[in-house]
Parts: C-alpha cells; structure tokens; sequence
C-alpha cells in the first residue's frame, strides 16, 4: 500500500509540475541571453486561455497547443521588440504586459468558462508500464509530462554542448564581444525571446489542456509565472538547478494540499501560500551564501562547501542591460 501511496505521489509531482517546468526552462533561455521577460504570468493565462479556446473550437488538442505557443511567442516578442529595439525598459515592459495580458485572457475567455473541452490523453509507455512502482510513477503520463522531463535534458545540452548555445551565452555575458566576433547580439537576445515565449506559451496550454483542464476564474495558473521567474534565480541560471527547484515547489505544493486534509480547522489559506514564502526564505539564502563570512565558515566545512557550491548563483553579466546602452 505505502509503495503504491509512493508511486502515486511521484506520478502527481511530475505531471503537476511540467507547466512550471516549461515555462522555468523557457524563461533560463531568454534571461542567458541577457533580456528579462516579466510578461510570464500574463503570458501563461493568456496562453491558458486560447490554448484551452482553441481546442474547444476545432476540437484538436494540436492546435490549441500550437494556440498557445503562438501566444507565449508573441507576447515575449512584444517584450523583445519594445525593449531591445525602441529601448524601452525590460521590467517596465514586462510588468505592463503581464497586467495587460492577463486582464485580456479573462474578458476573452469569458465565454469559455466552465465548459467541458478536450484533454490530453495519458500515454503509457509499452513494455515499461508494467513496471512495479516504476512504471505507474514514471511510465503513464501525457506526452506534456513527458515533454517536459525531455525539455530539461535538452536545454541542458543546448545550453553547454552545443555551438549555438555558446553563442547564446556569450551575447548573454558580453555583447559587445559577441559584435567583435560578428555576432548580431540583438537578433541573437529577441530570436530566444522568442523561443523562450513559445516555452512559456506550452506551459500555459499545458496547464488548461492537461493538468487541470479547462477555463475559469480565478485559474490555478495564477501566479505561475512569477514562480518560474524566482526559480530561474534560485536554479542559478541552470536548467538542471531550476527543475530541482521547481520540483522542490510542487513537493511543497502537494504536501499543503496533503496537510490541509489532515488539519481541516486551520485556515486553507495558510497552505495554499505555504510554498511561497518559502521560496523566499530559499533566494534570501542564497544571498547569504555569498557573504564572506559565510565563505570563512565553510573553509575548513568540506559538506558547506558543497553546499555552498551548489546554492550559489551568477546572474549573466549583461542580464537586463539595454543593448542600445552597450
């Protein structure tokens, strides 16, 4: 029993967890090249919304995804767009566009609301399924899950293995030597704008054609995006980091829905919004962790080393600077 209690809880965590997943991957592409997208959670409910409206009207899980990347490509490419070439603010952008989008997403999706629409079907790998534990925990999921365990693994390789990320992140660090090389640094910043937007748009898809699907408000969605923002700098900059962090997020999500059955008379509030400020308490420690007196401490602390090793994170050195100014 407590085996199949195990599978069933790893099951939840990764498939509840790969919205946060493509969105954090998403965002780690743009914020290496240096732009910061602050549109995230607007872009998520927006590409929540015509993800989920698309699918309802062609009644085709294909189109509303590709609906919904499309929305999360464009909404980072007006971001890119008013920042990198009519030098505007990144954050002033971005902050506009989140309010403006996610006001945008419920007046267009109101027709939407509550009506039962297509969902994504579980797709068990053959041969593995079978597996004790291991293949209800690890093998039945949606092709959404599956995606977004791939997405790590490949924004890994592209990032460090990969000739084209070098470039990424390279105008990411230094632009300026990236143009000395022949490198169009703002192409380079808007192309993965872009690509990270279209990341962004799958997880607002994925979110209202999967995990909990259809349209409503207020939607679950709410406050997704943020969260990939502060797990990117808690992930330091590292998709391998971020999806530990993210799936650290999820854990502490399931356990407050878990607690919250087990302690009915306090306030469901208090679970709820457990995660967040923990996720807080998380990047206010990995700003101690570059104290020198913290580095002193773990000289002669090989497991703080470790540690420290581990928590510690460099944002890209041109990371929210204009390419106008450069």
């Amino acid at each position: 029993m407590s085996e199949w209690l195990l599978s069933l809880f790893v099951a939840s965590l990764l498939a509840g967890a790969a919205p946060l997943i493509l969105a954090s991957m998403g965002e780690t592409l743009t914020e290496k090249a240096g732009l910061i997208n602050l549109s995230l959670d607007g872009a998520i409910l927006l590409s929540a919304m015509t993800g989920f409206a698309a699918a309802v009207e062609t009644q085709s899980l294909l189109v509303g995804f590709a609906a919904g990347a499309v929305t999360g490509a464009a909404t980072a490419a007006v971001v890119a767009l008013m920042s990198l070439y009519l030098g505007q603010s990144q954050v002033a952008v971005g902050f506009v566009l989140t309010l403006t989008t996610k006001d945008l997403a419920y007046f267009l999706g109101n027709s939407y609301a509550r009506i039962p629409g297509p969902q994504a079907p579980v797709c068990a790998v053959p041969g593995l399924e079978a597996l004790p534990w291991l293949g209800p925990a690890l093998f039945r999921h949606t092709l959404v899950t599956y995606g977004a365990m791939a997405a790590i693994a490949l924004t890994w390789f592209f990032l460090y293995r990969s000739r084209a990320g070098l470039v990424l992140r390279a105008v990411g660090e230094n632009p300026q030597a990236a143009f000395a090389r022949g490198i169009d640094a703002r192409s380079v910043q808007f192309f993965y704008a872009v690509v990270g937007g279209l990341l962004v748009g799958l997880a607002g898809a994925a979110f209202s054609l999967s995990v909990k699907p259809g349209w409503g408000r207020p939607q679950g969605a709410e406050g997704m995006g943020w969260i990939a923002l502060a797990l990117v700098i808690f992930g330091g900059w590292h998709p391998l980091k971020v999806a530990v962090g993210a799936y650290l997020f999820a854990v502490l999500q399931m356990l407050g829905i878990t607690f919250q059955g087990m302690w009915p008379s306090i306030p469901s509030q208090v679970f709820q919004t457990a995660p967040f400020p923990l996720m807080i308490f998380a990047l206010v420690l990995m700003h101690v962790s570059q104290r020198p007196q913290v580095e002193r401490w773990a000289a002669d602390r090989p497991w703080a080393q470790r540690v420290l090793r581990f928590v510690r994170a460099r944002a890209p050195r041109a990371l929210g600077r204009p390419v106008l100014d450069r």
